[in-house]
Order: C-alpha cells, then sequence, then structure tokens
C-alpha cells in the first residue's frame, strides 16, 4: 500500500515549502513547535480548511514528545486527586486514539501492582477501588470492554506468570489493570504531521522562529542560516518548554520525568508492566514498561527543573538512583547501575500559575495537568500545560482561539473521527500481510515497508545486529517521514538512539543509507 496521497514528508518537499512559505501568500495560520500539540494543531487547522505553515527549530518530537512514558492515560490519577472534568477528557481522549484515530499506534496493556509486605491491606483496597473507578471512567467515555478489558485481582500463581522477576516472600497476589500504551510516542507525532501535511499543511524542520508577532514570524533556515519572514493571519505559539521564550507572559514551571532503559534480560520475561508503589506516596507509582523492541523502560520522576532549558536534558543520577532504588523494592534479583544500558529525561511544559510573591512554589507534582490556552499583548495563542494523552483537545482549543481571535473562516473541529496515517480497523489492520511489529509502527503502510526490502534484499538486514529495525524501515523514514539525517532516524524515527551503545554501532551502517538515498535521489 503506498503513502496516503500527499503525506511524504522529505527533504525535497521541505525546501520547497519553505520556499513558497517565506516567498507566497499570507498562510491563515503559522503554528511554532511541532511536538504532539503543535503537530496536532496543525492537522487541526488544515481539517478545518485552513492554509497551515508548521515550523520546528529541530525535527518532529525532538522535545517532550518523544521523553514520554509512551502511555494514553485514562485519567485514573486525576480522579483520586478529585479532577474528575481532566479524569473524564484523558479518558476520552485514551478512547479516541485507540478506537478511532490510531489503533495502529495505541493498544491495550495490561499492569500488575504486586501485592508486596510494603503495600498494606488498606492500601491494596484503596488500588483496587481505584482502578474499578478507572473502569468507570472507560465506560463513561464510551470506550469498548474489548478495547479495554476490565480490572481484576490475582492470584500469587498468576502474578508471578505474568512478571516472573518479582519476590516471591510475602506476595499476596496483585491487581491487574489495563492502560493505552503507545508503540512510540515519536511515531504518533509523526503520523499527525503526515496527516496535516496529506490535507496541505507545510511542515519544515530545522526552521528556527526568532521572533513573532500576531501577523506571523521571523524564522531562519538552521540548515542554511538564511533568514526570513512566513506572514500568516494567525500565530499559535506550541514550544512546549520553550514557549515563554517567544511570548511576553507565559511563566512554565518545567517538571523532569526521567526513565531508565534496561535490555530484557534484566528483569526476565514480562507479559505486563508494573506498577510498583512509591514508599511514602498514596498515589504515585514507578512504571515498568516493556517495549516490542525488547526494551523495558521504567519511570519516571517528577521533578522541577530551575534555570536555562536545553535542548536535550540529561538524567541526573538522583533520579536514576531513585528508580532502581523503588525498582528493586520488589525483585526477587537486583538490578544494578550497570544493568541501565540507557536513559532519558523530558520536561512536562506545566503552567506556573501561583503568585510571583509567593513564598515557595509547589512542587511540580501538585500542579494541574489541565492545559491553557493564552493570547499575549500582541495576539499570539499560545497552549501549555496538559499531556501527551490530551494532545487533540489541546490542539482542537488553540486553533478554536485563534479562528475567533483573528475571525477565519472555519468550521468546528473534525479531529476526534479523522484517521491518521496508518490508522485502520483492527480486523484490517491483523490481516496486512506484513510483520507484527511492523504493522504496530506503520499500520496500512507496513506492507509498502516491507515491499522495499523485497525488491532488495540488503535492506532487510537490521541496522543493529540483535535489534529488529531494518534498513527499509530508516530508508522509509528519510523518503516519507522527513528524516533529514541520522539523528532523525536514529532518534526519533527508530528510538535506536536510547540506548547510546546502539547508536554508535548503527551510526555508520545508517549514514551508508542515507549518502546512498542521497545519490540515487
Amino acid at each position: 500500500m503506498t503513502p496516503l496521497s500527499g503525506s511524504s514528508l522529505s527533504a525535497t518537499r521541505r525546501a520547497r515549502d519553505l520556499t513558497d512559505s517565506v516567498h507566497g501568500d499570507t498562510a491563515d495560520v503559522l503554528v511554532v513547535g511541532l511536538g504532539v500539540t503543535g503537530a496536532g494543531a496543525a492537522l487541526d487547522a488544515a481539517a478545518r480548511g485552513l492554509r497551515v505553515v508548521a515550523v520546528d527549530a529541530h525535527d518532529l518530537a525532538f522535545g517532550t514528545s518523544r521523553f514520554s512514558s509512551k502511555l494514553v492515560h485514562g485519567g485514573l490519577r486525576y480522579l483520586a486527586s478529585g479532577r474528575l472534568g481532566v479524569a473524564h477528557e484523558s479518558a476520552v481522549e485514551r478512547g479516541i486514539l485507540m478506537e478511532r484515530t490510531a489503533p495502529h499506534l495505541v493498544h491495550a496493556q495490561p499492569f500488575v501492582l504486586p501485592l508486596t509486605p510494603l503495600v498494606s491491606r488498606g492500601q491494596a483496597a484503596l488500588a483496587r477501588a481505584g482502578f474499578h473507578a478507572g473502569d468507570t471512567l472507560r465506560l463513561a467515555a464510551r470506550t469498548a470492554r474489548a478495547t479495554l478489558p476490565a480490572p481484576r485481582r490475582l492470584s500469587v500463581v498468576e502474578t508471578r506468570h505474568l512478571a516472573p522477576a518479582l519476590r516471591l516472600d510475602g506476595l499476596r497476589g496483585g491487581l491487574l489493570s489495563w492502560d493505552g500504551r503507545l508503540t512510540d510516542d515519536a511515531r504518533l507525532v509523526t503520523a499527525l504531521a503526515r496527516t496535516a501535511a496529506a490535507r496541505g499543511a507545510r511542515v519544515l524542520t530545522r526552521v528556527r522562529a526568532l521572533e513573532l508577532t500576531a501577523t506571523g514570524a521571523r524564522v531562519r533556515d538552521e540548515l542554511t542560516g538564511e533568514e526570513g519572514e512566513i506572514r500568516a493571519r494567525a500565530v499559535i505559539n506550541a514550544a512546549g518548554v520553550w514557549a515563554g521564550g517567544l511570548v511576553d507572559g507565559v511563566r512554565i514551571r518545567p517538571s523532569r520525568g526521567t526513565h531508565l532503559v534496561l535490555r530484557p534480560e534484566s528483569l526476565g520475561p514480562l507479559t505486563a508492566g508494573l506498577h510498583i508503589p512509591v514508599p511514602g506516596e498514596t498515589n504515585r507509582f514507578v512504571l515498568v514498561l516493556p517495549q516490542d523492541d525488547g526494551r523495558v523502560y521504567v519511570g519516571l520522576t517528577d521533578e522541577p527543573v530551575d534555570g536555562d532549558i536545553p535542548d536535550v536534558t540529561e538524567p541526573p543520577e538522583t533520579d536514576i538512583g531513585f528508580l532502581l532504588d523503588v525498582l528493586c523494592s520488589v525483585l526477587h534479583v537486583p538490578v544494578h547501575r550497570d544493568d541501565v544500558v540507557g536513559a532519558f529525561a523530558g520536561l512536562r511544559p506545566l503552567l506556573d500559575s501561583t503568585p510571583e510573591d509567593a513564598d515557595a512554589p509547589p512542587r511540580t507534582a501538585d500542579i494541574s495537568r489541565r492545559h491553557a490556552v493564552l493570547t499575549s499583548s500582541e495576539g499570539v495563542v499560545t497552549v501549555v500545560g496538559g499531556k501527551l494523552t490530551t494532545y487533540r483537545r489541546m490542539a482542537e482549543d488553540a486553533v478554536d482561539a485563534a479562528v475567533r481571535l483573528r475571525g477565519l473562516a472555519a468550521g468546528p473541529s473534525r479531529t476526534a473521527s479523522l484517521p491518521l496515517v496508518g490508522a485502520a480497523a483492527p480486523h484490517v489492520l491483523a490481516g496486512l500481510p506484513a510483520p507484527r511489529r511492523l504493522v504496530r509502527r506503520h499500520g496500512t503502510e507496513a506492507p509498502a515497508v516491507l515491499a522495499l526490502a523485497e525488491r532488495d534484499p540488503r535492506l532487510a538486514e537490521p541496522v543493529l545486529p540483535g535489534h529488529p529495525v531494518t534498513a527499509a524501515e530508516a530508508l522509509w523514514a528519510v523518503r516519507h517521514e522527513g528524516a533529514l539525517d541520522e539523528e532523525d532516524v536514529l532518534d526519533r524515527r527508530t528510538r535506536i538512539g536510547l540506548v547510546p551503545s546502539d547508536r554508535a554501532a548503527a551510526l555508520e551502517a545508517v549514514r551508508a543509507l542515507l549518502a546512498d538515498a542521497a545519490a540515487r535521489g
């Protein structure tokens, strides 16, 4: 199956669209930032028939959107803290992703909360009640039972079967619950950007917004250094933790979420993820998240970040130590620092609404995850806060604000029922003639990726021995997914780069592939 018409992003299309954006007619909407919210806003606006330009100083999903837990949450945490509106919104958006817009990328993930001696019977009863309340949220959001099974109590034998690495001493069984999990958060952003491009949006990576006004932006092509101006009737600032640097009056209080990357042998076979309660906290867990590529992620922290915001945040040893301590509290054989083969950290763009003269800022864990849409005195619309699960609603609200502010001729949002590139009904995806892993990454385009390798057997080889990603997937990323260099391929289209040693081992092969692709045009 060929790509959705007009959805392919490439270096050639980027160059053409950049020239047209700088020297052509005024766009209806300029979106700054191509994380999940910005890509979602570009799609929302384009789906309403508006002329859209979307820019990012780096790559698709360069910032926070590639460093999440890869989960599509149903809002249980917010229900526990009494934020019913946020909880319901999360459950609704989870259902939209799983059943309508991205069923190829979002699947049901089972989780086990092991009932160890560290979990009192009272805590277990509270957690069980919470999981059943979460199932009520599923029902209220009209998500089918076939999509998300019911929570239940597990015996000791069932618990150990799902997670053999758990310590048996004192284990009373477990609690099984279900939530949504992304195959890859960066792939969701790529699918959003490509779907927007199929509807006419100009998606421009490596284009930095130097200055925003209500009528556009002064920009710089980061590949050539050339500067120019993109004119637009409305401007949406979706730059995440960097949003406050582009407009006045927006105060961001970043929160760092760190994850560890482990090899599968560190924890043995994991049929389910794990919820491990953090000692001394009533509603906070460390998550163990098995991945389709065999790796396991362990996260996450919630720590405030002060000072300048770097392009890429390095996980501190304190975060790594904390996660290991909580993880090892439930394991039969402990995981050591040497077993951590990678770590990554993302910054949540939380809106700081506390008075500037407050004695002390609140913990970032206590700041609301509800998003906010703000309009600056210059007339720039900024969207901040929120979380990956609710990106679509954030994008809709931002575009609604821009349409009202500038009187643009556009109807209501259509994205709640608009399938992304690669999406199809589950029975269609199951019948595709391609490996399951490929379908879960590319959906209906999986056979086309596979066909590249069938035409050239060299492309069937993995770019890294022992890792499932093939050269065909890397080539597809360059031809259709907007990857411009080896960093785009390794760090965002395939995620090989989350393990530095794997990244180094695959680098030359990907460079050679890109050079060959460039030579062939």
